[in-house]
C-alpha cells in the first residue's frame, strides 16, 4: 500500500468514527432517550472543560480517534463478513466504554461506571456498540473501492 493510500484509509477511519458518532452513538442515545430509558438527550451542546468545545463535537471527534483504533488494531484481523460486525460491535460496546469508565470519568471527578447505575452501564453499552457497528459500516462504505 502506498503512503497516499495508507494516508487516505487513515483519514476515512477518522471520518467513520466521528460521522458514525453523529448518526448511529446520537441516534442510539436519541432512542434511548425517547423510551425514557437514557435521562440523557443527545446532540448535547454543553462546553466541556477545558476548552469550552461543546460536547456532541468533542464525542465525534473522539469518534475519529476511536475510529482510527479500529482501523489499526481490529479491523485487518476480521476481514470475514460475519466476524467483522460481530468484532465492530464488542470492540465498539467494550474499549471505548471502558475507558469513558475507568479513566475519563475519575478525571473529570466522576464516579468509575456511572456509579455502576444499571442504566447508565447499558446506555454505555448500547450507544458504543451502535457506534463501533456504525464506524464498520461507514469504513467499508468509503472504503469500498479501495483494496482492503
Amino acid at each position: 500500500m502506498t503512503q497516499k493510500a495508507a494516508l487516505s484509509r487513515f483519514a476515512l477511519a477518522f471520518i467513520a468514527g466521528f460521522v458514525s458518532v453523529l448518526l448511529f452513538h446520537q441516534g442510539m442515545l436519541a432512542l434511548l432517550h425517547t423510551i425514557n430509558f437514557a435521562p440523557r438527550a443527545p446532540y448535547s451542546t454543553i462546553p466541556t472543560q477545558p476548552l469550552g468545545i461543546p460536547q456532541i463535537l468533542s464525542s465525534a471527534f473522539w469518534g475519529g480517534i476511536w475510529g482510527l483504533i479500529w482501523l489499526v488494531a481490529i479491523a485487518p484481523r476480521f476481514r470475514q463478513e460475519k466476524s467483522y460486525w460481530l468484532a465492530a460491535l464488542i470492540f465498539g460496546a467494550i474499549a471505548p466504554t471502558l475507558v469513558a469508565w475507568f479513566i475519563v470519568a475519575p478525571l473529570k471527578g466522576q464516579p468509575p461506571a456511572g456509579g455502576w447505575q444499571l442504566v447508565g452501564i447499558i446506555t454505555g453499552l448500547l450507544v458504543n456498540g451502535a457506534w463501533g457497528v456504525g464506524t464498520a459500516g461507514l469504513f467499508k462504505l468509503l472504503t469500498r473501492r479501495q483494496s482492503y
